[in-house]
């Protein structure tokens, strides 16, 4: 109340319980030595506060009940991302809109070990994300009550199944969910953009427009043949995704970046970093933010949860960036912050150089006559990795693959010294030299750390139990 009291020296903070709980950050740094007198009579409490006027005491509440009471204002914005929701009951369901969250509320259920655990895993495990999570234990029967509000709308496939599964297979209790509403969602987070605009109307396109879709972002997909056209397009967005092929990313980039004007983004979703970020550094303003991702994961993917992403951000990548970075990070996404060239170095070991002997391999089987079917019955486990690897290059979009094999970049490196080495393997080999293949593999294992190969050998042993199963050996 006095002008000269000091947050240093406040013994007692009074004010609603519920304000509290949403100014906790700013008094646990501010005035964590006060004592917090929770009152629930506003305006005696005010009244009793004006009468003592201690220089000690600060009342906590909103500025415009502050200055109603002729209070002084110390400080404003305490929660300046606070927000209140209010709930609308009607006695007919809402329809999906699209953008939607459902509250659920089980009955008081029997003590069982993991039972929150087993009924939050069947969100995870489709994706779902929880906004809200409450749970209460009866003190004398210790039965559990959770209220769980989650994203998604009670009769969308996803929380349909997860919501079933949770009664039939978790709780195993008939009607022990009530479903108290679906209802459109309220962000309560601050959103600097509104819209995503994609040029490229192929699969992984329409994958992350659905998907920001349901985030509430407006998206537009654009391409040759869209009624929109891209230039059109750029000027009514936040956020402009280039995901075309990797061949043309950069021609394309030529094309449009020019027309991005300050305060906007620009995403490249792609294969291959050092040449697209060049050339969008040098085709757009200053003032455009920068950012390339790499999602290791095709467009039949349901979730991106635990899938691995390389984000390559560059000295122009701020916020409208890290908001979709966050978006990842939301769903789950493994998220690796990478540089240019070592983005594409790896590249070279995780995309290009596998991709390129499993061409290679099939077009050696067609050289030689070999018959798929003979394969199976003269490879060892171990071998028959790489022929996986070819059936599954080979069983999928030709160009996708044809397209890694043509990255340049730093993942060139990686294919020329594997065939060097592997010409002087051979030759090792012709030759009879089989003390210094061993040397060789020796050397090898002191450069690759025992844990690695631990963890990868366990990860072939589980992946070899698979593969000797009876019912898979038949296929």
């Amino acid at each position: 109340q006095t002008p000269e009291i000091t947050l240093d020296n406040v013994e007692l903070i009074i004010g609603r319980s519920s304000v509290f709980r949403q100014c906790e950050e700013y008094i646990g740094q501010y005035m964590p030595q006060a004592t917090l007198v929770s009152v629930s009579n506003l305006e005696r409490a005010i009244i009793e506060f004006k009468r003592a006027a201690q220089a000690n005491q600060v009342l906590i509440e909103s500025e415009q009940i502050i200055k109603r009471s002729g209070l002084h204002l110390i400080d404003r914005e305490l929660a300046p991302y606070n927000r209140t929701r209010f709930a609308v009951i009607g006695n007919d369901p809402h329809a999906q809109s699209g953008y939607d969250a459902t509250s659920i509320i089980t009955r008081p259920l029997p003590d069982r070990v993991g039972l929150l655990v087993d009924t939050l895993n069947e969100f995870t495990r489709r994706g779902i994300n929880i906004l809200d999570l409450r749970s209460e234990n009866d003190i004398k029967t210790q039965k559990l009550q959770i209220y769980i509000e989650a994203e998604g709308h009670q009769d969308g496939t996803l929380l349909s199944e997860a919501l079933q599964m949770i009664e039939n297979s978790v709780i195993q209790e008939k009607n022990c969910i009530k479903i108290l509403g679906s209802f459109p969602r309220v962000d309560m987070r601050v959103k600097k953009i509104k819209s995503f605009g994609f040029i490229g109307t192929g699969d992984m396109s329409i994958w992350f427009a659905k998907k920001l879709g349901n985030e509430g972002y407006k998206t537009i997909i654009t391409g040759r043949r869209s009624e929109i056209r891209p230039e059109d397009m750029i000027e009514k967005v936040d956020v402009v995704v280039i995901c075309v092929p990797i061949s043309v990313t950069s021609q394309i980039i030529k094309r449009y970046g020019h027309l991005l004007r300050e305060g906007q983004a620009l995403i490249l979703l792609a294969g291959e970093s050092e040449n697209p970020l060049d050339t969008a550094l040098e085709h757009t303003i200053d003032g455009v933010e920068i950012m390339l991702v790499h999602n290791l994961w095709g467009p039949q993917t349901l979730i991106m949860k635990d899938k691995n992403v390389a984000v390559i951000r560059t000295r122009r990548s701020g916020s409208l960036c890290s908001e979709f970075e966050s978006f990842l990070y939301k769903y789950g996404a493994e998220i690796y912050l990478d540089s240019p060239d070592k983005h594409d170095l790896l590249m070279g070991v995780g995309q290009k150089l596998p991709t390129s002997i499993s061409v290679a391999l099939a077009m050696t089987l067609n050289q030689h006559q070999i018959s798929c079917e003979d394969i199976d019955s003269h490879s060892t486990l171990t071998s028959l990795y790489g022929v996986l690897a070819m059936a599954r290059v080979h069983y999928q979009n030709a160009r996708t693959y044809a397209e890694i094999m043509a990255t340049s970049g730093e993942g060139r490196k990686i294919v020329n010294s594997f065939i060097k080495n592997l010409q002087k393997i051979l030759d090792l080999a012709e030759a009879k030299r089989i003390d210094e293949l061993c040397t060789i593999i020796e050397q090898n294992k002191e450069n690759i750390p025992s844990a690695f190969l631990k963890t990868k050998m366990e990860q072939a042993q589980a992946v070899d139990a698979v593969l000797s199963d009876v019912g898979f050996k038949g296929m």
